[in-house]
């Protein structure tokens, strides 16, 4: 089973992995909040849109100090 995007290359992306999953949560909240029905619809989960979403680079996570 093959999943897609790759993990290792969202950690890449990321400060870290505790960025990652703070982000993901927080922009898959986002998404089920404001496009449920139509993800529904498309048969795709707010989790993995914000994988998605992270990979393609829409969304850039970064660590305040």
């Amino acid at each position: 089973m093959m999943i897609d995007p790759p993990i290792d290359k969202l950690i890449e992306m990321t400060p870290c992995r505790y960025a990652l999953v703070c982000g993901l949560a927080k922009r898959a909240k986002e998404l089920n909040a404001t496009e449920a029905a139509e993800m529904e619809e498309k048969g795709e989960k707010p989790l993995s849109r914000a994988a998605h979403e992270i990979y393609e680079g829409k969304i850039i996570l970064h660590v305040d100090k």
